[in-house]
């Protein structure tokens, strides 16, 4: 291991106590725990959920440099290759998951911090003299420096191995633009559209297809990832529609790139629903991505008219829709709307009035109707 299992100039936990491994050994959960804590707490990479794989990387990746760092206090010359590949797939993780190693470097650099800190704690309690505490700061930051190099090379290794980098980087590139929430450690987006060759345009469009269309005529431009059974496709905002004609392909409005996840959005709806080019049904795509607070709405718009017979509720919620919807709020615009005689218009809008009274003009229920009955209109026409 670079700076660990091969000959170095100065190799410091030579001068440590041996005695002070066992110490050191019987406190490491509590200590790699507090390391955990630190770099979780000043990496904003690292503050993924407990369970999830970063954090569990995390946590192993402390737990082993905490341990070999122990078994070098207790035998400075004992075999430590074994090591390598534990510390060099970090490297690969980073580059694998489209970060730099500024992040790992980091947690690297807090570790040691809580280490010397802390073994000197366990030294201190446990009446070494004093003098330990340079060669035990100097032993930290040897081994993590060995550990830092270890990393980095595994990174450079991921980097120089991979197959076709440029294809990689658009994938990566692809995936990165429809993330909702990014990874504050990630590359840079226009770093890694260098690197896939595909400069950042002004604005994009996605459009979702079955994963098994054919996109044969789609240019190699185009940016693709398979998701859940999905093709998800990110191009400029010019030249999108035209090869995708007739592919049955959901294409989302034209958005800046950061806004790509919003494109995509709609474009997943507007394939469930049947509405292809969702720029025109925005407004269907909002209300019924909220349908079920929109049926209570409903519920509670139309709770005057529950007492009737179903019939009658029917017509008098079609009458209260062209009520709304009409400029003047006239019997006869009522009428035109629905189709029936101006008479049976009267009618009806003297009922809603005995239900709903002063409601009518207030322009808060007013809202909130229009928005329910509306909800109700696109349920119907576009839902089974």
């Amino acid at each position: 291991m670079a700076g660990v299992g091969s000959p170095l100039p100065r190799r410091p936990w030579r001068e440590l106590p041996p005695g002070l491994a066992p110490l050191l050994r019987a406190r490491l959960p509590e200590l790699t725990t507090e390391m955990v804590q630190a770099i979780r707490r000043e990496v904003r990479g690292y503050r993924q959920p407990i369970g999830s794989a970063v954090a569990q990387d995390l946590a192993e990746a402390v737990r082993l440099a905490a341990t070999q760092f122990t078994e070098l206090v207790e035998e400075p010359d004992g075999p430590q290759q074994h090591y390598v590949p534990r510390f060099r797939r970090l490297g690969r993780l980073e580059y694998l998951n489209g970060r730099g190693t500024e992040g790992l470097q980091a947690a690297y650099r807090i570790g040691a911090r809580v280490a010397c800190r802390r073994y000197a704690d366990v030294a201190r309690e446990a009446a070494f003299s004093g003098e330990i505490a340079v060669p035990l700061s100097e032993a930290v930051l040897t081994h993590i420096h060995a550990l830092a190099e270890e990393s980095v090379t595994g990174f450079e290794e991921a980097r120089a191995g991979a197959a076709d980098e440029v294809l990689r980087a658009r994938r990566l590139l692809a995936a990165r633009l429809l993330e909702r929430r990014r990874d504050p450690l990630a590359e840079p987006l226009p770093d890694l559209a260098r690197r896939a060759a595909w400069p950042l345009p002004e604005r994009v469009r996605c459009a979702v297809l079955p994963a098994s269309a054919d996109v044969g005529a789609v240019d190699e431009e185009v940016l693709r990832v398979s998701r859940g059974g999905e093709l998800h496709l990110v191009v400029p905002d010019d030249g999108l529609l035209g090869p995708l004609e007739g592919a049955h392909a959901a294409v989302g409005p034209s958005v800046a790139p950061a806004e790509a996840w919003v494109s995509l959005h709609c474009a997943r709806l507007g394939r469930r629903l049947g509405r292809l080019r969702t720029e025109e049904h925005l407004a269907e795509l909002h209300l019924l991505h909220g349908a079920p607070i929109g049926a209570l709405l409903r519920d509670r718009v139309l709770d005057p008219l529950r007492a009737l017979p179903p019939g009658k509720a029917e017509r008098l919620t079609d009458t209260l829709e062209a009520l709304l919807s009409s400029g003047g709020r006239t019997a006869p615009e009522v009428a035109a709307a629905l189709g029936i005689h101006p008479q049976t218009a009267r009618n009806r809008l003297r009922q809603l009035a005995s239900l709903y009274g002063e409601k009518l003009a207030d322009p808060a229920f007013r809202f909130d109707a229009q928005l329910a009955l509306r909800t109700r209109s696109v349920r119907r026409s576009v839902l089974p």
